[in-house]
């Protein structure tokens, strides 16, 4: 619930209701910020082992493909052209690993295997994304190559691998050395932008690279528990607020017309169906209870700022409307608005 007051704080505040906060730049980077420092500090709680695992993968798969299906011929139906089609499809295999992994963190579930499964799988999910991404642009303008979408995708998973290396290796022991000294928080914070800009560096998303840091960097901090906690709750507290309120400002719903609100209707109820039962089926077939595999779609379903910054790509290239676009970003909200509802019921 604290996240929901929190996005409806940013709505009220922003251009939607009083306007006292616009829709900028800055407001984009904090949600960034947010997310980052976020997905940093989730990171610092999980180990390798626990992540990247066969069957995660699986349900990353089924959350991408159904979505994707799914906003493609919901699209079309509306008369939207293949361009438009082929976007919005992109737009919703997103998902928002932030605004999950924050929920069940206030709860106290971050380490149920249902919640393992949803973070592991939203991780490979950007990758995935990503991959879905560059084939959109490709197909759309007519340039698919087979060679190019498996560069992307060697490019992404050699950014993992030696990010988990470097941090094993290199930062972990220099950051023990720096322990109990001044500039232990600035060393371990610089450790993850670096991530965050190689994440960035082959398109990934900066929270990606942010969750590998605090995986790579986990074990170094960890001796350092009681002083390394309180000041880690005091940065998800003031970065958690800063990202749920940044999501709120980001949308403007002056940009909503009536005409669209069928679609954008249509278009949500298919995001939140298409997720829901992609990554259900998937999570069944890898032997997930029925209450877990629930969890798990549910838990795939906010698409938040990971489908408004795919929206932005497909406007500024003039391959979706300004209103498929407005669509798509109310739709984000939708979907996290009620993820922490559903799931809250579920655990």
């Amino acid at each position: 619930m604290q996240a929901i007051g929190q996005i409806l704080l940013g709505l009220l505040v922003g251009p939607s209701v009083l306007g006292l906060i616009a829709h900028t730049v800055l407001a984009q980077h904090a949600a960034a910020l947010g997310a980052i420092v976020l997905l940093f500090l989730i990171g610092l709680e999980f180990k390798l082992k626990d992540i990247f695992i066969f069957r995660y993968a699986v349900i990353a798969l089924g959350g991408v493909i159904v979505p994707w299906i799914g906003g493609y011929l919901t699209a079309k139906s509306f008369g939207y052209d293949f361009p438009s089609a082929v976007f919005t499809g992109t737009a919703l295999t997103a998902t928002s690993i932030a605004i999950t992994a924050s929920v069940l963190k206030t709860m106290g579930k971050l380490h149920t295997d249902a919640a393992k499964a949803i973070i592991g799988a939203a991780v490979m999910d950007d990758v995935l994304g990503l991959l879905a991404l560059s084939f959109s642009k490709q197909i759309v303008d007519g340039t698919f190559s087979t060679t190019a979408i498996i560069l992307v995708a060697v490019k992404a998973l050699l950014f993992v691998a030696a990010g988990i290396y470097l941090g094993k290796k290199v930062l972990s022991p220099l950051i023990e050395r720096l322990d109990r000294t001044p500039v232990i928080f600035i060393a371990v914070m610089a450790a993850a932008f670096l991530y965050v800009w190689g994440a960035e560096t082959v398109h990934l998303s900066g929270v990606v690279g942010a969750f590998i840091a605090g995986i790579s960097l986990g074990e170094a901090l960890a001796h350092r528990a009681r002083s390394h906690g309180r000041g880690t709750e005091l940065l998800h507290l003031i970065f958690g607020a800063v990202f749920f309120v940044s999501l709120g400002v980001l949308v403007d719903l002056h940009a909503v017309k009536a005409g669209i609100l069928p679609f954008l209707a249509a278009l949500t109820a298919v995001a939140i169906a298409t997720k829901f039962a992609g990554c259900f089926l998937a999570a069944k077939t890898q032997g997930f209870s029925v209450q877990d595999s629930a969890i798990i779609g549910f838990g795939m379903a906010p698409r938040g700022e990971v489908a408004m910054i795919v929206g932005l790509i497909g406007l500024n290239q003039n391959l979706i409307t300004q209103e498929i676009y407005a669509a798509v970003i109310v739709m984000s909200l939708a979907t996290t608005l009620l993820t922490p509802l559903v799931l809250r019921r579920l655990l």
